[in-house]
């Protein structure tokens, strides 16, 4: 932490003075006097100067906040300063900058870290599967006459009763139930089983001691039930009709199907080694490196990663305070959860710059302007949005060097 104290006197802090005066002196309200022409010592009689002192000091504070950089041009400021109003007087106004310094990085071995990179390998079993996630998008419900059996799906009317009186939602209508499918309390999807279309039954239950409503934990209930329908899954066949449903090209037998699942999950599970062979490599090092960083640096990590938090959450229709509500929880259980995160990212980051230092990495303009178009050509955006978007130019250049960086670990 660096402390630093600059002052704007002369004519800047005088006409910044005249400027507030001005502008308070429209919004007053003084006898005699329309807004705006009451004399500066009228105005200071009914008043005061605190107010104009305050007016004039944030008018003076992106100058303050400029001086500041030249005059500590050499530093590296790594958060945002802190910044207290630390005098001010008729000749001069002084500011107070407490300033986070990038903290001195020792490293260590970096190098021949022992680290072993998982070997991919794609089974049968995985294949299989992923085929049949894919039927099961598929399945078709097929009308079936008898009783209903496990697997099936049953149309059912339902209410639940406690000592005789309906309790809230344990009712439902034309409710589409898989057997077998525990989406029930435990003991309800069982007691469907053997039930026919148009039957009527009542289920004795318990709900159990950790059941999310306190007054059903452990409560017997009674269920009026009504099977309307029975439908039969049916899983789609490995054929032509399939295969055109599925809208893959060049798709068209069970061989080239299976194929490409094998080359779509062994995709998958190299970027899943390659992200655990990369955490565990920085990881790694950064036991072996000495860094003391400041904690406004991970406060503003956290100010991130809690800012990304919020946009996954509102994709999915969820806000910050609806999230805090589903899980009795605050901004600031939230952001202890991310500290140690935080702190990892900072760490990493801070160490790689250390290594691209210690290994004089560079990164070139015509370097950063071909990856910027390669870039831009991937995620399908012009180039000059895309540097907007990712910060400039030199945004690209850092992030080329921080992956040469991490190639270096991988040696």
């Amino acid at each position: 932490m660096k402390e630093v104290l600059i002052k704007i006197d002369g004519e800047d802090w005088k006409n910044a003075l005249d400027k507030a005066f001005k502008k308070l002196n429209k919004e007053a309200k003084i006898d005699g006097f329309r807004p705006g022409k009451a004399p500066k010592e009228v105005y200071i009689k009914k008043y005061g100067m605190t107010n104009i002192y305050m007016e004039a000091a944030e008018n003076c504070l992106n100058q303050a906040y400029e001086k500041m950089l030249e005059q500590n041009g050499d530093d590296v400021i790594v958060a945002q300063p802190e910044i207290n109003l630390s005098a001010v007087t008729d000749d001069y106004v002084e500011f107070r900058f407490n300033l986070t310094l990038k903290p001195e990085v020792k490293l260590g071995k970096y190098k021949d870290l022992g680290v072993k990179k998982e070997t991919v390998k794609v089974t049968q079993k995985e294949i299989n599967d992923a085929i049949e996630q894919m039927r099961q998008k598929y399945i078709e419900n097929i009308d079936k006459e008898g009783n209903v059996e496990d697997g099936d799906v049953a149309v059912i009317d339902f209410e639940g009763f406690k000592d005789g009186v309906p309790f809230d939602g344990g009712k439902g209508e034309n409710y589409s139930l898989k057997i077998g499918s525990n989406t029930f309390i435990p003991g309800f999807e069982e007691q469907i089983i053997g039930m026919e279309k148009g039957e009527e039954k009542e289920i004795n239950l318990t709900f159990p001691d950790d059941y999310h409503a306190e007054d059903l934990k452990g409560q017997a209930v009674t269920f009026k039930v009504k099977v309307k329908e029975i439908k039969q899954q049916k899983l789609p066949e490995l054929d032509k009709d399939f295969f055109l449903d599925l809208g893959m090209e060049g798709i068209t037998t069970k061989e080239e199907l299976e194929k490409q699942l094998e080359e779509n999950i062994k995709v998958r599970k190299e970027a899943e080694v390659e992200n655990k062979y990369i955490d565990e490599l920085l990881a790694k090092a950064s036991e072996n490196t000495k860094i003391d960083i400041p904690e406004a640096m991970i406060n503003e990590e956290i100010d991130r990663i809690l800012k990304q938090y919020e946009e996954n959450l509102k994709m999915q229709g969820i806000t910050l305070e609806m999230f805090y509500q589903f899980t009795n929880s605050d901004e600031q259980a939230l952001r202890d959860q991310m500290k140690d995160e935080a702190k990892n990212r900072v760490t990493y980051r801070l160490m790689l710059e250390e290594i691209a230092k210690a290994e004089k990495i560079e990164v070139s303009n015509e370097q950063a302007e071909i990856e910027a178009v390669n870039l831009a050509t991937k995620y399908q955006m012009d180039k000059d949005e895309f540097l907007k978007n990712f910060g400039g130019l030199e945004m690209v250049k850092y992030d080329l060097k921080m992956r040469q960086a991490l190639e270096v670990l991988k040696k």
